[in-house]
């Protein structure tokens, strides 16, 4: 089904994951509310921690720097009250640093150099919406596929030289 084939907050909540792809700021301040909060963001970059819009949007400028052709396709949603649960693959290509922080903090804790491989990972996205925004957002995800796909597991000993290479200086630039 394509985006337009949805209606509501449904539509809404699939339109939030395709602006992760390629929306603009702008866009984000017409889906998320205010007080947002992407619960998912914990090991993401400081900005992405901050609640409303900008958070969401940090979070996809995040994405964007690691993943080139980044796309959601939607295989089912499902809305009950204020909740919205979306399955959908996750693909694109591993192109540009994948940087993960500890959770809660500016420090980095790990950095997955580029592979250059395409990954396709199964996810399904929860949704909590209010007075037509998303409010709140949390994910169950398969990281490990993503990763095989993408080449970081198993580590090569080449990988690994090149990810402790790419975490120091990660580590040197600010957050």
């Amino acid at each position: 089904m394509t985006t337009s084939t949805y209606t509501g907050t449904t539509a809404l909540c699939i339109r939030s994951m395709h602006l992760m792809a390629d929306g603009s700021r702008a866009d984000f301040d017409g889906v998320y509310s205010p007080d947002a909060v992407n619960r998912e963001a914990a090991a993401e970059p400081p900005a992405a921690r901050q609640p409303g819009p900008a958070g969401f949007y940090a979070t996809a400028g995040w994405l964007r720097a690691a993943f080139s052709g980044l796309r959601w396709e939607i295989h089912q949603t499902a809305e009950q009250d204020d909740l919205v649960v979306v399955h959908a693959t996750m693909s694109g290509r591993h192109t540009g640093e994948f940087v993960r922080y500890r959770p809660g903090t500016a420090i980095v804790d790990a950095v997955m150099p580029p592979t250059g491989k395409e990954f396709a990972a199964t996810q399904t996205h929860w949704f909590r919406t209010r007075d037509g925004m998303i409010t709140e957002h949390w994910a169950n995800r398969d990281d490990l596929g993503m990763a095989r796909q993408a080449g970081w597991v198993p580590p090569s000993p080449a990988f690994l030289l090149r990810a402790a290479i790419a975490r120091r200086r990660a580590q040197k630039r600010p957050a």
